[in-house]
């Protein structure tokens, strides 16, 4: 096979929460009075919160926000987030991923998460993959959000597999770009592959069987 490892960005590429993350932060942008829309949302995708809630404040015209202000502005967005999060099971893991995952896992591939989310293992819960992989790298273990490659450098050094050995999974372009800038070759789904970002521009999660072949 050609890789030893995937790393699965989390959010657009295992599970889907990007409706929760718009409604939260638009809650948070209306109490702010601050223009936001999907188009502003999607620039946000694979971005760290305090980076996201930056991209957000770019159309802010009221008095100069405080590190605090800004701080408790991002812990207004993701406890409203959380509390939508309550909602996800494991209904919200399709058969098409679970089905990828195990197939995977028998090809004797090491599975990992590379994801910027801090809400990373409560998400995993929820769907019923709590202790699935290898490794989870995540917003709780970095400084550096994409395209920067830290989460996804991070995820191959806690596996103990080479980068050129690792495969990354992704739907933003960012993501992309990250997993290119940690030296790894990278697959995509989504947005990212309408995008032509990835080395390999999927339709479905399940040709990752034949790519790693």
């Amino acid at each position: 096979m050609q890789f030893q490892a995937i790393i699965f960005d989390l959010d657009g590429v295992i599970c889907f929460t990007d409706e929760y993350h718009y409604r939260a932060w638009k809650a948070m942008a209306d109490g702010m009075g601050i223009p936001f829309d999907r188009t502003i949302n999607n620039r946000l995708r694979g971005v760290s919160r305090m980076d996201s809630l930056e991209i957000i404040l770019e159309k802010y015209d009221g008095p100069a926000l405080s590190d605090a202000q800004k701080a408790a502005l991002a812990q207004q967005k993701n406890d409203l987030y959380r509390e939508s999060l309550k909602e996800m099971s494991t209904a919200d893991l399709s058969d098409e991923v679970r089905e990828t995952l195990d197939a995977l896992r028998a090809m004797g591939l090491k599975l990992a998460i590379g994801s910027s989310s801090k809400n990373t293992p409560f998400i995993l819960g929820q769907i019923g993959l709590k202790d699935f992989f290898d490794a989870v790298s995540d917003g709780n273990n970095i400084t550096r959000s994409k395209p920067d490659p830290e989460v996804f450098v991070k995820a191959a050094q806690m596996l103990g597999v080479a980068p050129a050995d690792c495969l990354v999974v992704e739907d933003a372009v960012s993501g992309a770009q990250a997993g290119h800038a940690g030296g790894m070759k990278v697959a995509c789904l989504g947005d990212a592959a309408l995008n032509g970002a990835g080395d390999w521009n999927m339709k479905s999660i399940r040709e990752l069987t034949d790519i790693v072949r």
